[in-house]
């Protein structure tokens, strides 16, 4: 029994002796193989990158000359983005033996996975391709998002997120989901946009006199479109003042130079012609008991 087992023991240890020599042998082989497709995946990723950046250059031209929106041009470039450089990693994984199968496979349960966590990303690609479809706004246009009353110039129109430029160069993210479902104010969606200034004069000042200065401030106006109304009329008896309110119409260029010029040059008219803007104020009657 013991010399049966030793001999047993011994053809164990022989095998293994075996193992590690044929192992050994193969070593420089498989080095040498890993080296070869480490080589090959590194020319395949250089050469990959440099391809996907002609074919979204390529697409962007045919976009361009089909005359498509910028929003569009964006979006379809961060689709085209995605699915070559996924492309590309299969095709590298598949250098070094792996299954593209099985790749998929695995891909398709982890985006399944992955996708019940990340519904809000979903909704908002769902989203994006919605604003894209029915054009609420373009890239270039002035918009406020009425929910939180955030407000810029599109800047972007990407997968996920719209980005808005505000006026004071500040840059505001915004989910296409959150824009899609939301209500929104185009500014620009027309060449023209109309002007709206309230002013408050005193009870005893000469409301004809105020309005007439109005209208020659609009008239006198190279901004002010004169082939639009102009109105000048009382809009409201305030506590402390009359209220006065301006309307014109202008482009949409320009629209705040417009408004800041008109409400310095009202100050100025008001002051020179000697039209009193009132400060709110309260009048106390003191009555004497005895």
């Amino acid at each position: 029994m013991l010399a049966t087992d030793m001999e047993i023991n011994m053809e164990k240890i022989t095998q293994e002796i075996t193992a590690i020599e044929r192992f050994a042998n193969t070593l420089p082989e498989k080095i040498i193989g890993l080296g070869v497709r480490t080589v090959i995946a590194a020319v395949l990723l250089f050469a990959g990158v440099k391809l996907i950046k002609l074919v979204r250059k390529v697409a962007k031209k045919s976009l361009e000359r089909a005359n498509a929106e910028t929003g569009l041009m964006q979006f379809i470039d961060g689709i085209v983005k995605m699915g070559l450089y996924g492309l590309l990693v299969l095709v590298i994984a598949g250098n070094f033996g792996v299954d593209a199968t099985s790749i998929v496979a695995l891909a398709g349960s982890v985006g399944v996975t992955i996708g019940l966590a990340l519904q809000g990303s979903l909704s908002n690609i769902a989203g994006g391709m919605l604003i894209l479809i029915s054009k609420p706004f373009k890239v270039g246009d002035y918009i406020m998002e009425n929910a939180f009353g955030n407000e810029g110039t599109v800047k972007e129109i990407g997968i996920l997120y719209t980005r808005l430029e505000t006026f004071d160069g500040k840059m505001v993210v915004l989910p296409n989901g959150g824009l899609a479902n939301n209500s929104i104010t185009n500014a620009t969606y027309t060449y023209m946009r109309r002007m709206d200034l309230r002013f408050g004069i005193a009870y005893e000042a000469d409301i004809a006199k105020a309005k007439s200065i109005l209208m020659d401030i609009m008239e006198n106006d190279a901004d002010v479109l004169q082939n639009e109304p102009k109105q000048a009329f009382v809009s409201n008896l305030a506590d402390s003042s009359v209220e006065l309110a301006l309307r014109c119409f202008c482009e949409n260029a320009r629209y705040w130079d417009l408004r800041w010029r008109l409400l310095e040059n009202v100050k100025l008219s008001f002051d020179a012609e000697g039209i009193k803007i009132p400060y709110p104020q309260m009048e106390l009657y003191m009555h004497n008991e005895g």
